[in-house]
């Protein structure tokens, strides 16, 4: 029963279309917002409220509360909230706690939240448990036809942007540094914390008296992440012969300090997103990208002057964390990342942004992908308080011509992508010439082909790490 049988019905005779989002069972609406993995901001939720006159559907935005007052002064009644139970006694064809936010379906009167008339996408429960239902703003306003309207939401503490989110209050032309940017779209998004493993990484690469010993332990502590350490240490990549029995000695004789520190906590942070595995834009893909950037960032940077002042332990981590906007796009917008997931693989010729545009083309998402995923992959970057070089490198890998802060390390990534991408590895959008970035790092064509011919000599084995990561 992935549609209740009456709501189906009438979005029918409504002729309104829906997309159904198909989930693990869920016990309640924010259950079914955390499976469905779609934004609470967008999402409705109907009160049920009733008196003498009969019953009363009241639909706002999830995180919001319901001013039961203001729908009273609104209608003229005194109306008194309904429990769950009481209310799903009224949804006769759906499951428990799924009940859709149509009350035209039911015969129920409706009176809407006004901010949700300026939305142009939106997600609701469609009656049953493992469904959840999407539909553009002109959708929802045919579904609603004959509702009343008034302020009735209030929005908690620390809900209060995203009211924004139904205004489509975000506004790119404005000229805002990257952290008021960051503060907005904090606010309307819900930007996922970095987890905590990989905050203790970051806290041991900060800390100068940190220990092998101290990093080993926090590796240990996810068996999955000191799995992939150990079977990166007894890669062909490194040739060593000897045995090696633990993260610690895989650090202290293989790796290194940085190089476990680095890839340890890109691996820990891409553990905050939840994107499909397959596709042109899926995680294998992601992985085999970013682990080639890293690899030919770090190679580069072992060969650039002196004065150039590029770390290569640092250029390794710019490279392996540049395209982390990426993954929260499709984090934040699953339905619509993976329909992009799906035009990309069938349209591999057309231009990137003619394929987000066709797919972000309404409601909140719009302002969001107009920002780049550079930039969204920086702002999240300076939220997790990680190395400048770090946040500008994936905020401004897409600016062709950059120049400023952590300048090398900028044209290093646009330089190794520039390069992957005559080998048919990543970034689609990058429209530059390597011959200008070889020059500005102070390198010869001649040497730099050098490189990524040792680089692509180890396809087998980063092909082999990336799987092990994506998986």
């Amino acid at each position: 029963m992935p549609i209740a049988v009456k709501l189906k019905q009438y979005l029918a005779r409504q002729s309104v279309f829906v997309h159904e989002i198909s989930h693990e069972r869920a016990t309640s609406l924010g259950c079914a917002v955390t499976k469905a993995h779609v934004t609470p901001e967008a999402t409705l939720k109907s009160v049920l409220m009733i008196d003498v006159k009969g019953a009363v559907m009241a639909v706002l935005p999830y995180p919001a509360e319901l001013n039961v007052d203001a729908v009273n002064q609104a209608l003229g009644r005194n109306l008194q909230l309904l429990t769950s139970e009481q209310s799903d006694k009224l949804f006769t064809d759906c499951e428990q706690g799924a009940r859709p936010p149509i009350g035209g379906a039911y015969g129920i009167p409706m009176m809407i939240d006004e901010s949700l008339l300026e939305q142009d996408l939106f997600y609701l429960q469609s009656g049953c448990n493992t469904t959840m239902l999407q539909m553009d703003g002109r959708a929802f306003r045919l579904a609603i036809a004959g509702a009343s309207k008034g302020a009735i939401a209030i929005w908690k503490e620390g809900a209060e942007g995203a009211s924004s989110l139904a205004s489509g209050n975000l506004s790119i032309g404005e000229n805002l540094s990257i952290d008021d940017v960051a503060k907005k779209l904090e606010k309307l998004y819900r930007l996922p914390p970095m987890p905590a493993i990989a905050v203790k990484i970051l806290h041991l690469v900060s800390d100068p008296d940190s220990s092998v010993g101290e990093l080993a332990e926090v590796i240990e502590c996810d068996p999955s992440l000191a799995a992939q350490i150990m079977r990166y240490s007894r890669s062909a990549l490194f040739n060593y012969q000897g045995e090696i029995r633990s993260v610690q000695e895989a650090v202290n004789i293989v790796l290194g300090f940085e190089r476990v520190a680095h890839i340890a906590m890109g691996v820990a942070a891409s553990k905050a997103f939840d994107i499909p595995k397959e596709g042109p834009l899926g995680l294998d893909a992601f992985w085999k990208h970013t682990l080639y950037t890293a690899t030919l960032c770090q190679h580069i940077a072992q060969k650039l002057p002196t004065d150039a002042g590029v770390d290569p332990g640092l250029a390794y981590l710019v490279g392996l964390l540049h395209n982390f906007g990426l993954l929260l796009v499709g984090h934040l917008f699953p339905p619509e990342f993976r329909m992009l997931n799906k035009l990309r693989e069938d349209n591999p010729e057309s231009p990137m942004e003619a394929l987000e545009k066709q797919v972000f083309g309404m409601g909140s998402a719009q302002d969001l992908i107009a920002l780049g995923h550079g930039t969204i992959g920086g702002i999240l970057l300076r939220m997790w308080n990680l190395p400048e070089e770090v946040v500008k490198s994936a905020a401004m890998h897409q600016t062709i011509g950059y120049e400023g802060d952590c300048q090398n390390y900028v044209q290093l990534v646009q330089l190794a992508n520039c390069l992957l991408k005559t080998q048919g590895i990543g970034d689609e959008l990058n429209e530059q010439e390597p011959e200008p970035l070889i020059a500005a790092l102070g390198l010869s064509v001649d040497k730099t082909h050098e490189i990524v011919d040792l680089a692509m000599a180890r396809c087998v084995d980063l092909d082999s790490m990336a799987a092990e990561m994506a998986a």
